[in-house]
């Protein structure tokens, strides 16, 4: 193949990697059907076919597409400015705001129809896996480098940093599957719990006083 048709074969291989993300948004995973992805396009399922050699391989591809964009605005917030208390609060609402708005084409790291995609489908589950990691790695590191800097008073950043992911998992599960908790209040409870982690004063990470109705 020469680089002209090779670059042709790329782009149109991304096209329906978005595609196959924009359907899975509106679908969930189990729903999704090649057929689908290529009606997004205007395409044949056979093209489809012809980059991916399954069903199961376009969505992981398309999944890691999608998901690394959060694992880059992670890095982001974790490098930004700001102390290491503002960096952490940072990544806590990055990762509530990627779980909890299913709606959003463009983030997926989080999204619980992948976490349970990936009890059934051996691609899937390693992305959810690769991605969990990528994010309790990022946080412990911030995590660490507080502590080392005596801005956290915590003895195991690495343990502190594993309580507050499962934490973060729990409160998505309790506002967008179950609907016991605004947004809003798990976004408190998460803060409050971190502080609590990193032996923060309650000033640095404040519970949002809410309304009886965003409770």
């Amino acid at each position: 193949m020469g680089d002209v048709a090779r670059q042709q074969a790329e782009i149109r291989r991304e096209e329906i990697l978005r595609a196959a993300a924009a359907v899975v948004g509106r679908k969930g995973f189990a729903r999704t059907r090649v057929a689908d992805v290529a009606a997004e396009l205007g395409i044949s399922a056979g093209l489809v076919f012809y980059h991916f050699d399954s069903k199961e391989r376009l969505l992981s591809e398309a999944f890691v597409m999608a998901s690394d964009r959060d694992l880059d605005a992670m890095d982001a917030a974790i490098a930004g400015p700001g102390t290491h208390a503002e960096r952490v609060r940072n990544v806590i609402r990055l990762y509530q705001q990627i779980a909890s708005d299913p709606g959003d084409r463009e983030v997926w790291s989080h999204n619980i129809d992948a976490w349970a995609e990936g009890r059934y489908t051996d691609e899937i589950r390693e992305v959810v896996r690769r991605n969990d990691a990528r994010w309790r790695h990022g946080l412990t590191r911030l995590v660490a480098a507080g502590a080392e800097a005596g801005e956290f008073t915590c003895p195991d950043p690495q343990e502190a940093a594993l309580r507050i992911c499962v934490m973060l998992d729990g409160l998505t599960v309790a506002t967008q599957v179950r609907g016991t908790l605004s947004k809003g209040r798990a976004r408190a409870w998460a803060e409050e719990h971190a502080a609590r982690e990193l032996g923060l004063p309650a000033p640095v990470f404040p519970v949002q006083q809410l309304p009886p109705a965003q409770r």
